[in-house]
Order: C-alpha cells, then structure tokens, then sequence
C-alpha cells in the first residue's frame, strides 16, 4: 500500500554513510518520466524508483552558478571529512562559520572532493581507502553518502504505525536532560540504558559497531531527517533532532531509545543544533513492516511536528513526555483520516467558485464561514497553553506602548495642522473605539487599527482646501470620512481585495520599508527641530565681552591678577543658550532605540537562562519607554525638556454630530474625489497589512479574512467621522510585530548563520482587547502620561521602525550590497538567484521604493493626494515592467511566499 505525504512541504530524508567499500551498481530502471534536467539524483523510495536528473555533477563553483538543481538534495556524494568539534556552544551559534564548507546548490559539504565519472556523469564505482592506507597519518577519510526520500508515515491507515507508538512508550527508554555534548557521549549513554534494561550488555560493541562509521571520523552512518520547503521554493532541515538507525543479529525485540540534550549539541552538517537524539535498534531478520527504518519512519513523522517539539522541551517528567506522543499521535491520526475528504471537499468548493464568479458579498460569506467556528477559541487561545498567559500579558503591555505614544505623536500633530480642531484625546478616542470594535468583531484580530503619518498628511491637505475655500472644516472632514466608508462598502461587498492576489512580496516589502523610513524621518525631523531651537542659536555662539577683553589687556604681573583675569575672560553663556536639552534630548531618543533592540535581541545572547532572555525579549519595549522615562523625568529633572504635549480638560461636548448639512452641494462631490483617493490608501494599506499578517511563514491556521475587515474598517471609520474623529486603519509595522509577539520560535542554524522560524503563533482578540481598554483608561490620566519625555516617544517611533526591518527580504537585499560575498546568508534565493540579478531586482525596487518617498515627503501638499494611487501602482508594475528586466524564473524565487 503506498503513502503519500501528509502535506507539500515536508518529507523524511535518510542518509546512509559507509566507509567499508562502494556501494553496488544501479539496475533499476525508472518506470517514471524524466524530470528536469539538473545535477542530482533522487531515490524515491515510495515507488521504489531511481529518478535520474539528467546533466552532469560539476564542481560547487559552478553549481551554483548555474542554479540548476534548484534546491534538490544530490542522492550519492562522495565527501572528505576530517574529525572536528561537535560542541555547539554559544559564541559559536553567534559568530562562528563552523569551518569552511563547499555548495553544490545550496548542499553543504565538508571538502569539496566530489567524484565523477569520465562522461561527466555521477559514477556507479566509487573509490574508497585501500587496505594499506592510514587514515591516523593523514585524518582523512572517503565518505560514500546516499539521500533518500521516504513519505511520511500515514497513522490512519497503517496499523502498524499506531502500535509501534503505543508499545514502545511503554518501554521506550527516555533520558530527559542529558548533560552530553559530543555525538560518543550521547550514544554511549543511550545504548547503556537500552541494552541494560533488556539484559544484553553484550550487544553493546555490536550496536555501536553498526550505529557509527568504522572511521576515525565516527558519522553516524544511517539516520533520519525531516526536510521542510522553504519561502521561495528552498529547503531547511529540521536541525534540532535526529534519528539513527541500526540492525543487529544479537537482539531479539526492538528497541527504541529518546534523549532530550540539556543544551543544543552540534553534531555536524545539518544537524547544528541538536535537542533530540532517537536511536532504533532492530533484529536482524525482522520482517519489513518492523525493521529499523519502518520503526524510525513511525518516530520520524511524530518528531516532524515543530510544535509537538517545542512541548517537548518544556516538560519536566518522562510521563508528561509519554502522554504528549500519545496524544499527538492520536490527533495526527484524526488528522490524517481527515485529510483526504477534506482536500475533496476543497476542490468541489473551487468548482463552486469558479462556477459563481459575480456573487455579490460572497467574500464576506466565506469569510464568516471561515471565522465564526473558531470565534470562541480567539479567546481560550490567549490563556490555555504554556506560556499563553506570559505571551498575552507581555503582549498587551507592547501593544499598549506602540499605540498609545505615535497617537500621543500623531495627536499632537494634527492639533498643529488643524489648529486645536483634532487633538490628543480626540486620536486617543477614536483608538480606543476602533480597536475594541476591530478586537470583538474584526476577522484577524492580529490586525492593529492606528492612525498614521499618511492619515495626518491627509487630514491637513483637507484643512489646507478648507482654509483656501472658506469651507466648514469638521463637515467637510465628516464628508470625506463618510465617502471613504461608501468606497470601502463596495470594494468588499464586490470582493475587490481578490485584486491583492497579484500584490506580492515585493509590494509589500516596498511599502513596509517606507513606513519604516516614516516613523525615523519623523523622528529625526523632531530632534533636529529641537536642536535648532536649543543649540544651533545665536545666544550659543556669542563672542567674549568687552569687559572680559578690556581685562585681559589690563592683567600684567601677579598670578593673582591673571587667575582673576582668567575668571572676567571667560565666557557666561546667557540663559538663552540651553544645549543641555539638546544633549539629553538626543541622549534619550538614541538610549530608547539602544534598550529597546538590544532587550529585543536578547535571545541571541548567551547571557541568563532560555527563559529569562525570553521575558525580557518580550517586554523589551516596555521596560525602555519606562527607564528611559524615568531618566528623563527624574535623573535629568533639572534639565527643562519640552512637554510632549499640553493635556486639556476632558469634555463631553466632543462627542456630538457634525453638521454634514452646511457643505454646499460642490463640496460635497469635491469630498468624493477626497474620499475616493483616501479610499485607495485605505484599501492597500489594509489589505497589506493582512497580508503580511497572513504570511506563510506565520503558520496561522484559523483563514483569512480580507473582505469581511475591510467592511468592518468601513463601518468604523463612517462611526469616526460623523464625530469628526481622526480615522484608523490597519497600522504597518504594528500589525506584523503584534503577530510575532505572540509566536513561540525555533533558532536554526546555517553555515553559523542564526535565523528564526515560527513555530506556532497563539491567535487570539484577548491581547488587542486588553491594551486598548488601557488606552481608553490612559485619557483620565493625561496629566501623568506628559511626564514622558519627547525624545522617549519618538525613540518608540525608532524602534518599531527598526524591529520592523527584521525579516524584510528588502532590506536584506540591500544590506547584500555591502556585504561581502563570503558572509552572503545561505538562504533560497542566494542559492537559486545568481548575484547580478538579485542586485538588478534590489535596485529596481530601491527605485520604486525612492519614488514613493519622493511624493510622500515633498513639501507640497497636493501633490500628496496621489500617494494612494502610486502604491496601488506598484502591483502592475511588479507584473508589467519589473519581469522586463529579471526572468520570469528568477522572479518567482526572489519574489514569491
């Protein structure tokens, strides 16, 4: 019976290394159709077949300047390897490149020694030590390695699968904690607890024998690996566990051994950073339903689950342990027996749609259809799980700072541009109200509603043409707002966010980046502001009196006379002159960026314990908006720094219709062409931000929700402005930064490059719930929120705009730049892109990129109306112009999810 894999893009490898000759010659033949021609084999073991791909296996040089094989894991390699450290420790996962290794496409080798045949072809013979060599005298040795693809185990419909788990967890041999750090001592201490429990210490040499090459090298010869696909079509191992396998004649029963590492152990390529060690061991005449590689395919599948391995490391006992396989087993069981019918009913619904292409509000539907089942499990997925109230209570407290000061910032702001009409409590209201409505009845509830600088800028054109015409400015305000919310009706009633299927990463990546340059531009617009007020004035710059001078020329003889001298020569700057406020100011603003990244990088370091560099990780924002406040406020309380902002009286005389029936019947069509244009920022600016939230690499699992948020923006904002409230939409990067703040993460490691995945992200309302009922809370303590200095607010605005930079493939890209070519990350598109067209493709988008800053930071106001339309004009050019220059195939690499 054949298994197929669970899903698309993860698969089992097994790799076998021996030293003891080379391996027989292929004859079978392949009953499959060629595949692409490319440098690699491939053994798919399902099918019992042998994939040739055609071309020749060259040199790592040219491999990868050729990008052919695209990823694919070569199946037979011929390596030299030399015995080396397999501690992994901390500066090394930092800094260290692990030695110098050769690429054939993007797979690492130990030494660039790779075997072929006269014809260019990978050779059935493969030369190997001869008996009077010495590998002591040289240390180097020949390994033959093979990669072989097998599915993943299927559960519902093997039975055999089932029982393997069941029985062995009941004696399977679990080591939790294991204070081992080379490959020997991990063994040795799991072979000792397998074969002693059983009687058989004799088996134990015998074991080991067949565990490990018969090589100064000591490779495990036979393991197992899960391979996933990663964004842009590449692959990563899953480097934090491995599985090996052996088979012995002098046991009678399997035996299946668990060891969880005190700390990660580096026990070479591909497997940097090893938590779990399985070790199978079978009988030799063992029937192939039961042998060791069905036995470790079984474990092999379990352990592929990232999530299954991050409970794991939590747990404290053997039979927490036990009870977390068991009941991942029986749910991926479930899931499995699921997954066909539920992959039938998907293309029947695809039928369906394609049958019904003009149904009005069908996306709204499905989009409900998708959110309203799993309503109830936002809530319990913010308090049931570990660490679920940590992440949520840290979680609330970011959320709580990165919203409440850019509306203290914007609030401020606007108060300037419409001279008092829009101020801080009035964004304070409207943030609180949006995002309660957005948190309770929204579709993604990672989505954060703020106002921003593009939301300002449009709020002073409008009172800029209210001022120029004599026009009311609060109607003419509440007009615009009320046509927006008419606009973003209809795009969602008529499905129009179907369109952002042609958005793609370099859209949103373009557009995220110049919301990062905003929020430094409006930083340093302020301390450059305040240094010109305070430091660069003449009160600081005035020359020595002419009494001072007169006192020079007069001081003749004694010391006396000249220290008195001294004294009247120096200069008193007058009480104008305040470069101490300056000073701290730009003491602040940089020490709230410092605290902030460095406390938000903390769990790169190898200070502390995992969990401490967690907490303070994830209140890295908080605790720097409050040191800092308090050095600001208290430290330098002598230094007078400028009040952030002048609270006033709260009243409820704001909260009062607008008298929409005083505009003329040309303001209000003037209105709609305002509300037309500000519905294009809306509708990109939502919908890319929900992208970005919906990434892949976020491994959200409840749906999308595109339609049905863009409604519920609508409906929001009309309730704003019929206050003549400033308007919300989905903030960038908030939104994003709200998602990995509530993600658990794995580190993994490549040629000493540490990145981060997500392995699973807690999708619940209670966070954005929760900080924006402390906003709403923070409007009757205004008078205590001035206390925070100016430089520490607009140091939040450079943090979010850095932090936000984490993960941007653009930015990366440019960094590749500067970069030199050695240091150059080992990720997809290095590996399948070649260099002069990554730089091409970054250049085009650092062009695009400075056209949009071009018009949303020119002076002149009008011109700032067509900023909308140049975002929603970045899509055809992606599709249009860009492929002009870069290849289609290259494009898909670079560009895609």
């Amino acid at each position: 019976m054949e298994n197929t894999p669970l899903t698309q893009d993860v698969e089992l490898t097994v790799a076998c290394y021996t030293d003891e000759g080379p391996p027989p010659p292929y004859h079978r033949k392949s009953s499959q159709p060629s595949p692409p021609s490319g440098d690699t084999l491939a053994i798919d073991m399902s099918g019992n077949t042998l994939v040739p791909h055609g071309g020749n296996m060259t040199s790592p040089e040219s491999s990868r300047r050729r990008h052919k094989s695209e990823g694919a894991i070569p199946a037979a390699t011929l390596n030299c390897q030399a015995s080396g450290n397999n501690h992994l420790t901390p500066n090394q996962r930092k800094n260290s490149m692990f030695g110098s290794r050769s690429t054939i496409s993007g797979i690492k080798f130990d030494d660039p020694y790779i075997v072929n045949s006269e014809d260019g072809k990978l050779s059935d013979r493969t030369s190997w030590k001869t008996s009077d060599s010495d590998d002591d005298e040289t240390g180097l040795t020949l390994m033959y390695s093979k990669h072989e693809k097998l599915p993943m185990k299927d559960f519902s419909l093997e039975v055999r699968a089932a029982m393997d788990v069941k029985n062995f967890l009941k004696k399977t041999v679990l080591i939790l904690d294991l204070n081992k750090l080379s490959l020997d001592e991990i063994i040795d201490e799991i072979l000792h607890k397998l074969l002693d429990s059983s009687g058989s210490k004799h088996s134990f040499d015998q074991a080991r024998s067949a565990l490990f090459t018969h090589d100064c090298v000591h490779q495990l010869s036979r393991t197992l690996q899960c391979t996933s696909i990663s964004e842009g079509g590449g692959f990563d191992y899953d480097q934090n566990w491995i599985c090996a396998l052996a088979s012995i004649p002098s046991i009678q029963s399997r035996h299946v051994g668990i060891a969880r590492l005190h700390r990660p152990a580096n026990l070479g390529t591909a497997s940097q950073e090893v938590y779990f060690v399985i070790v199978v061991l079978t009988p030799t005449k063992e029937k192939g339903t039961k042998n060791e590689l069905e036995t470790g395919r079984t474990f092999a599948t379990i352990m592929s689950d990232p999530e299954l391995r991050m409970k794991l490391l939590e747990v404290n006992t053997e039979s927490e342990f036990k009870e977390i396989l068991e009941a991942h087993t029986n749910a991926l069981a479930e899931k499995q027996k699921n997954w066909a019918s539920e992959k039938a009913m998907f293309s029947a619904e695809n039928q369906e749609q394609s049958s019904f292409r003009c149904s009005l509000f069908r996306g709204i539907r499905e989009d409900l259809r998708r959110r309203i089942p799993v309503y109830v499990s936002d809530y319990k997925d913010g308090v049931v799980g570990n660490k679920s109230i940590q992440k949520t209570i840290s979680t609330t407290l970011f959320l709580y700072f990165a919203c409440l000061m850019p509306s203290i910032a914007f609030g401020v702001l606007n108060s300037n541009n419409t001279k008092g009409q829009l101020n801080v409590e009035k964004v304070l209201y409207s943030q609180t109200f949006g995002g309660l409505v957005f948190a309770f009845f929204g579709g993604t509830p990672h989505i954060v509603l703020l106002t921003t600088a593009p939301l300002a800028l449009y709020t002073k054109i409008i009172y800029s043409i209210c001022e120029d015409f004599d026009i009311d400015f609060p109607a003419m305000y509440a007009c615009v707002g009320l046509w927006n919310s008419l606009f973003l009706f209809l795009y969602s009633a008529f499905d129009l966010s179907v369109l952002m299927k042609w958005s793609t990463r370099s859209s949103e990546e373009i557009f995220a980046l110049f919301i990062s340059i905003a929020f430094c531009v409006d930083a340093f617009k302020d301390a450059f502001r305040n240094f010109a007020a305070h430091y660069h004035i003449p009160a600081c710059t005035l020359p020595a009196t002419a009494g001072g001078q007169s006192a020079v020329n007069n001081s003749i003889t004694s010391n006396l006379t000249d220290s008195l001298v001294n004294v009247v020569n120096t200069t008193v700057p007058p009480s104008g002159c305040e470069r101490d406020v300056s000073l701290l100011y730009l003491l602040l603003l940089l020490g709230t960026l410092w605290l902030g990244v460095t406390l938000y990088n903390f769990t790169m370091t190898p200070y502390l314990n995992a969990g401490k560099r967690e907490l303070l990780a994830d209140y890295s924002l908080p605790v720097a908006v409050v040191i800092m406040s308090f050095f600001g406020s208290y430290i330098f309380r002598d230094v007078q720094l400028e009040a952030s902002f002048i609270p006033s009286e709260l009243s409820l005389d704001v909260f009062k219709l607008v008298p929409i029936y005083n505009l003329s019947v040309g303001a209000v069509f003037g209105a709609m062409g305002l509300g037309f244009c500000l519905s294009l920022l809306f509708f990109m600016d939502q919908n890319i931000s929900a992208a970005l939230v919906n990434a892949p690499q976020n491994k959200l699992k409840k749906g999308t929700s595109y339609h049905w948020d863009l409604l519920v923006c609508g409906v929001i904002n009309a309730v704003l402005s019929l206050l003549a409230f400033p308007w919300v939409h989905a903030a960038l990067p908030h939104s994003p930064l709200h998602v990995r703040a509530l993600a658990d993460v794995e580190e993994r490691v490549d040629q000493g490059h540490i990145y981060q995945i997500v392995v699973r992200v807690r999708e619940t309302r209670l966070t954005a719930i929760f900080s924006h009922i402390l906003i709403g809370l923070s409007i009757l303590i205004l008078g205590f929120l001035a206390y925070i200095p100016t430089p520490v607010l607009y140091g939040l605005f450079l943090y979010v705009g850095v932090t936000a930079l984490y993960g941007n493939q653009l930015f990366e890209r440019i960094m590749l730049l500067i970069t030199e070519q050695s240091a150059y990350p080992p990720n997809h598109y290095i590996r399948r892109v070649p260099q002069r067209k990554i730089h091409l493709f970054t250049l085009l988008q650092i062009l695009q990129l400075a056209v949009l800053c071009a018009l949303g930071f020119t002076p002149y106001p009008y011109l700032k109306m067509f900023f909308p339309v140049l975002i929603f004009l970045l899509i055809p050019l992606r599709h249009k112009v860009i492929p002009r220059f870069v290849h289609q195939k290259f494009l898909k690499a670079i560009d895609g999810h």
